[in-house]
């Protein structure tokens, strides 16, 4: 795990593969009617059922996300609704970024349907932007068939349309993000190096990263593109938004290329919990949840080390799904520091079923401290003692049973020998 120290690897060029509405695609993959009919995705964490992602026939009705069950169903009597089913979709997830890994070893994850590459270095071996966008849409279309991994079926396969791609090429993460909403649905939009500041200058300012009362305010300036933004003095933009206005301000004048961080994957730790009888009673949840993290916490893997992210899944019953994450302020290794954040999200937003099956992950890591490397070397020379100990109870076990020694050591005598009989010599195990 000594990994975890070093620094994660970072590229100045950055390609975004972007799947607007990810989630809605994943089950418009599943049941290939829905991509016909105005379909929408109720919201996996609300308390009250509300809206997600609505298809593009549900908008032309009037549905928008946010909108509770009710709301949505008076605008739109035939909309299909579709409870989610969150681990399904991190696992299609999963299935491009492994894909996009196969290109490029640096891919940053920025949410559910959204991903970075980094480019720097590939041109040795694709050639230039336009080759590596294409290798890497090369990538996007063998994860889509599931034929990245030779041992995979197609049931593994990702298979979302390839229209649903957007992919956006340029110096920076900003850049790409906004080349990939302007390309083509399927599409790729290259950003030549010199260029950004050109391209941006005609972007809406909506495409910064900005709250509903920013944007109104900067609307209320006047300010409607990131040339406008750009052209005003950069102090004037810091003394009306403070810290943010800086950062604005240089992401619409292409002052600031924020690189591509790749992930350093790390090498989870996973505990489950089968049910006999699907469980519904949160309280028995929440007693498992507690009694699995405890025995993630005992694992070898996870000596001298703190839990910095844990995950919870669930499997219900009718092919559903539940999903919590955390990543931990304060990593720990306390179990009720870990299980907190869970036991919230169970309150909040329980699962929409009973539970078949129940699985805890813990998925990153932090050093631990001084103190806490000292007793993990404590505690595993303790355990190797506690070994040698049992070890030592079964050997004279075996020996008082079959009333003779049945455990040798095998020792060089005379190595030099051609007798294979006198190069060794076996004498009694004594731990």
């Amino acid at each position: 795990m000594d990994r975890y120290l070093s620094p994660p690897p970072t590229s100045s060029v950055a390609v975004c593969v972007w799947i607007p509405l990810f989630a809605l695609r994943c089950e418009e993959a599943r049941r290939p009617e829905l991509a016909s009919q105005p379909s929408a995705l109720l919201a996996p964490d609300a308390s009250r059922r509300v809206v997600w992602q609505v298809s593009p026939l549900a908008r032309q009705a009037g549905v928008r996300p946010g909108m509770t069950v009710s709301q949505a169903i008076g605008l739109c009597p035939a909309l299909r609704l579709c409870e989610p089913d969150p681990v399904h979709y991190e696992e299609r997830f999963a299935l491009l970024l492994a894909a996009l890994a196969r290109v490029s070893p640096v891919v940053e994850p920025a949410e559910l349907g959204l991903a970075y590459v980094g480019t720097d270095g590939l041109e040795g071996l694709y050639g230039g932007p336009e080759q590596i966008v294409e290798a890497i849409k090369r990538g996007m279309r063998n994860a889509e068939r599931g034929t990245f991994d030779p041992a995979s079926s197609s049931s593994s396969a990702f298979r979302v349309p390839r229209s649903a791609f957007r992919v956006g090429w340029g110096k920076g993460k900003f850049v790409a993000w906004v080349a990939a909403t302007r390309a083509k649905p399927g599409g790729a939009l290259i950003v030549p190096p010199g260029e950004e500041g050109k391209f941006l200058a005609a972007q809406p300012v909506a495409v910064l990263p900005l709250d509903p009362d920013a944007h109104r305010r900067l609307r209320q300036l006047g300010l409607r593109t990131l040339g406008q933004l750009a052209a005003l003095p950069e102090e004037a933009i810091v003394s009306q938004f403070g810290r943010a206005g800086r950062r604005w301000w240089r992401l619409a004048a292409g002052a600031t290329a924020e690189p591509v961080v790749g992930r350093v994957l790390p090498e989870p730790i996973s505990v489950s919990l089968t049910f006999f009888t699907p469980v519904a009673d949160r309280e028995m949840l929440v007693l498992a949840l507690e009694r699995l993290i405890e025995r993630a916490l005992r694992h070898p893997r996870r000596t001298g080390w703190r839990v910095q992210a844990v995950r919870a899944r669930a499997e219900l019953e009718r092919a559903a799904s539940w999903l919590a994450e955390a990543t931990l302020k304060d990593p720990s290794a306390d179990r009720d520091h870990i299980a907190a954040p869970l036991k919230t999200r169970l309150a909040q937003a329980p699962p929409a079923g009973a539970v078949e099956r129940l699985v805890v992950e813990f998925t990153a890591f932090a050093p631990g401290t001084a103190e806490l490397q000292l007793f993990a070397r404590d505690a595993g020379a303790a355990a190797r003692a506690g070994q040698r100990r049992a070890l030592r109870s079964a050997v004279q076990e075996i020996t008082l049973r079959l009333k003779r020694p049945m455990l040798h050591h095998v020792i060089e005598v005379q190595p030099w020998s051609r007798l294979p009989e006198r190069r060794y010599a076996l004498i009694d195990y004594e731990p």
